[in-house]
């Protein structure tokens, strides 16, 4: 990722901690309480491991994974039976990776058609946008009402959570294009 290097460090380290805990979660089997999730936190260990791998090091092999990745996940989506919204949005991930990894460069880091980007910035600052919004306005529960609604606390709120870095990261490298 082009841009000041503390930056590029801390959405390294942002996206290895989701991965971490994509880990653990499927180390500890919860994958968001059903076996599909368990695909769904594999795949998003995946994404968090090499997006920090393609901010520290950009480059040509990181596009061949994604691309091989991205497939993978896309055919997943399709299978009958398989939560494909979820499915869907790893796949336009590891596609956006993909996008980003084999760009070619040009004088200012890389350079992709601009109307590719701009969608791809529109998905994920929504992505981002929506993710955010389900983590910070949850229901009110049975300690009584706080505001319009309270922060989540545990293992899903964290989910949540990683998944709206991943999208605001997602959307911080591709406004480097």
């Amino acid at each position: 990722m082009h841009g000041p290097v503390l930056v590029s460090w801390l959405l390294a380290a942002l996206a290895v901690a989701s991965s971490a805990f994509g880990l653990h979660r499927l180390r500890a089997g919860r994958g968001d309480c059903d076996p599909a999730g368990q695909g769904s936190d594999a795949a998003e260990a995946l994404m968090g491991l090499g997006m920090a791998g393609m901010v520290l090091r950009p480059g040509i092999v990181w596009g061949w994974l994604f691309a091989l990745l991205a497939l993978a996940l896309l055919l997943g989506a399709l299978a009958p039976g398989a939560p494909r919204a979820h499915r869907l949005h790893h796949g336009v991930g590891a596609l956006a990776m993909t996008y980003m990894g084999l760009a070619p460069a040009g004088h200012h880091g890389s350079m992709g058609p601009p109307a590719v980007t701009g969608a791809l910035l529109v998905y994920f600052g929504g992505y981002a946008l929506w993710t955010g919004s389900r983590l910070l306005s949850v229901p009110d529960g049975p300690s009584g009402p706080v505001g319009v609604g309270r922060i989540a606390v545990g293992p899903a709120a964290v989910s949540r959570a990683c998944r709206t870095a991943m999208g605001v990261g997602m959307f911080a490298m591709l406004l480097t294009m």
